[in-house]
């Protein structure tokens, strides 16, 4: 075998091996029913800083902020923000800034 053939094998096996025994991401879906009507869902990733929504049947994905206290994601027109007491709201598509719940 070659010495190119080696190598490539070898580069092969190994990430085939590191594909093989890597878990899956943690993972959290809440579901929120705000004052205004809006509904959507938000996925959280132990390895990402983002938040995925569905949110008015489209998927969004939102890029976390500095915020002092809580958590902040903005991005596509929409601003989720969750308080560090849990309190919810989300400002989307021009409308007003609502308050939300989780189902």
């Amino acid at each position: 075998m070659g010495r190119h053939k080696a190598i490539v094998l070898a580069v092969t096996m190994l990430a085939g091996g590191m594909i093989g025994s890597r878990q899956a991401d943690a993972q959290t879906f809440r579901t929120y029913r705000c004052a205004d009507g809006t509904q959507f869902i938000v996925a959280f990733y132990d390895a990402d800083k983002r938040a995925f929504l569905q949110i008015g049947g489209e998927p969004v994905t939102l890029a976390k902020r500095i915020t002092i206290s809580g958590a902040r994601y903005s991005g596509a027109g929409i601003t989720l923000v969750i308080g560090k007491t849990g309190g919810t709201t989300v400002k989307h598509l021009k409308r007003p800034v609502t308050a939300c719940t989780g189902i």
